[in-house]
């Protein structure tokens, strides 16, 4: 069941414990994703909440964030076992229902063959949250991963010029010895 989130009128900007909680809230989020943790998961989303997943589509309700967690987790793990969620740079609205929290994103692979560790997206997030039993919770969850140009949420005019040129040489396919003859 919903409670007022803000009692004594929505706040203009958001009060410093709820955007620690909110943080927290983040946190719970990734520990849970990352690790394949699900009480830790399903922590952070409310029981009717949505997730709006870019490569699964939309997930209603707990049974059905976990359904689509045990893709990525059991049948899809060679690619998603150690990754690290990061979110930064948020902005945090209040609003009437709860808060509206738009962010930035990052998402950290560890290649378990390779031992190696890569960038593998970026993106931004807008979330919609709500606060039940004095604890911040996600209602909806809307992730936008920059798989292409018209995927930034840029604002400003886009100019994206083209590279100058500047044609390589192809490369010399002779054999070693060949080119070590070559004058100098």
């Amino acid at each position: 069941m919903a409670e007022i989130c803000w009692p004594d009128g929505v706040p203009a900007t958001m009060p410093a414990q709820d955007r620690a909680d909110i943080t927290e809230l983040y946190a719970r989020y990734a520990w849970g994703l990352d690790l394949a943790d699900k009480e830790m998961l399903l922590s952070a989303f409310a029981e009717d909440s949505e997730f709006d997943h870019l490569w699964q589509g939309k997930s209603t309700g707990h049974d059905a964030i976990l359904k689509s967690m045990d893709e990525l987790w059991n049948r899809r793990q060679h690619w998603w076992y150690g990754r690290q969620h990061l979110f930064q740079n948020f902005v945090m609205e209040p609003r009437a229902e709860g808060a509206r929290v738009r962010c930035m994103f990052q998402i950290l692979q560890f290649n378990v063959e390779y031992r190696t560790n890569f960038v593998f997206g970026i993106g931004t997030r807008d979330d919609k949250l709500v606060k039940r039993d004095g604890r911040w919770l996600f209602k909806s969850l809307y992730v936008n991963a920059w798989t292409a140009a018209d995927q930034v949420p840029w604002k400003g005019e886009k100019r994206l010029d083209h590279r100058p040129p500047n044609p390589s040489p192809p490369a010399d396919t002779r054999p070693f010895l060949v080119q070590s003859k070559d004058p100098w």
